[in-house]
């Protein structure tokens, strides 16, 4: 291992560029005139909805994937939202999944008229616990949507074997863990149907909004067509009540352009976050670890502290912008208090909730900086004793 060495003293003036950084910005400069070509390769075109670069690009995001069918929508939401309903789950069906997760999940259920029912979290990994569903099963159980929190996945094969005895699809949510895999199987390829974002900040994100639904069954795969088209099986008949959500041309010529470096990308977040786990074992905050045989992608690098605030806070004041990825479970937010009940303990999640500090990781980062980030906390942390 590497020992560095900074003087503390020096860090603010060194970090302070770091404020400045914006990633989805830098991801562009780092392929720039790909993107540019591919952009006017569409304006010229004049087909800018559902043309051959969203067909292209479904077919090898499927390919990278693993799965047999892709369908570009418009978000990583509606992505939720149409595997949800292609799987028939609407008002009266219970949708088993997390509660620390991006409020988007739980949209998408209630986008479906139907209701999350929350389990708890594995406190390592800050995935659904596999232990915990079968206690969650009711009658009005329909599916579990397990999310691959962080880029870390969930216990995939625990999860696919209870949803098979209860017959339950099983929904991922996959928009934080483009190319990560879980005994060498990618995620977004294990489950009835996958839902993935690309929005900016993601691994492999566009410029704008857009999502992707995978699936490798042929059925679930020509209603999700359907639904994200107004119900159309033929132009203009609507076959089934659906609604408008495209990928554009636009998103999926950037996003082909991106696709074959998101494992070099991936490869980069993973070599930085190593190197956040050598300088920080010995700090006393409690960093990341991959749990099982999985390939964490490290969407977000996160670590736990009970001085939680009080670093974020230090860190800022040096120019380190850390944040918080999610401060207030679901089941505690104003809007979805009411989906809380007197037996709903999840008391992983909001233990987790009061821990968690998401520090920068993204490829444009230098290794130098991850090590600055470092010693400034080390520093808070003797400060603090």
């Amino acid at each position: 291992m590497i020992i560095w060495k900074v003087e503390v003293y020096k860090i603010k003036q060194i970090i302070e560029p770091l404020k400045i950084i914006n990633y989805p910005a830098a991801d562009y400069l780092s392929y720039k005139d790909e993107i540019d070509a591919a952009i006017n390769r569409v304006l010229n075109s004049g087909w800018y909805i559902l043309g051959k670069e969203t067909a292209a690009f479904e077919q090898e995001f499927s390919n990278y994937i693993g799965a047999r069918y892709g369908i570009g929508v418009g978000s990583g939401t509606e992505a939720l939202h149409l595997s949800l309903s292609a799987c028939g789950i609407g008002p009266g069906d219970e949708v088993l999944t997390v509660s620390h997760t991006a409020v988007a999940t739980v949209a998408a259920i209630e986008l479906c008229g139907a209701k999350p029912k929350f389990i708890d979290i594995d406190d390592q990994s800050f995935t659904l616990a596999p232990e915990l569903i079968e206690g969650a099963i009711s009658d009005h159980a329909k599916a579990i949507l397990p999310v691959h929190l962080y880029g870390h996945p969930a216990n995939l094969k625990e999860i696919i074997k209870i949803a098979r005895e209860h017959d339950l699809y099983v929904v991922e949510d996959c928009a934080q863990s483009h190319g990560a895999d879980f005994e060498g199987k990618r995620t977004g390829a294990w489950g009835d149907v996958s839902a993935f974002s690309f929005y900016p900040t993601k691994n492999l994100g566009a410029i704008g909004d857009g999502g992707m639904v995978l699936t490798n069954d042929p059925e679930l795969r020509e209603k999700i067509v359907m639904l994200r088209e107004y119900g159309w099986k033929q132009r203009y008949i609507s076959e089934i009540a659906g609604l408008n959500s495209r990928l554009d041309e636009l998103q999926a010529a950037i996003l082909r352009v991106k696709l074959p470096y998101l494992d070099k990308e991936n490869t980069r977040r993973r070599k930085l976050a190593s190197l956040y786990n050598d300088m920080l074992k010995e700090s006393g905050v409690v960093t990341p670890q991959e749990k099982g045989k999985v390939k964490h992608v490290y969407h977000q690098y996160v670590i736990k502290t009970r001085k939680r605030d009080e670093l974020k806070i230090y860190l800022k004041n040096y120019g380190v912008e850390a944040l918080i990825h999610y401060p207030v479970p679901i089941h505690l937010q104003p809007a979805y208090k009411r989906l809380s009940t007197p037996n709903n303990y999840l008391t992983v999640t909001e233990d987790v909730c009061n821990k968690i500090l998401s520090l920068p990781v993204h490829p444009q980062l230098s290794e130098q900086k991850i090590v600055q980030i470092s010693e400034l906390i080390i520093q808070f942390i003797r400060e603090s004793q």
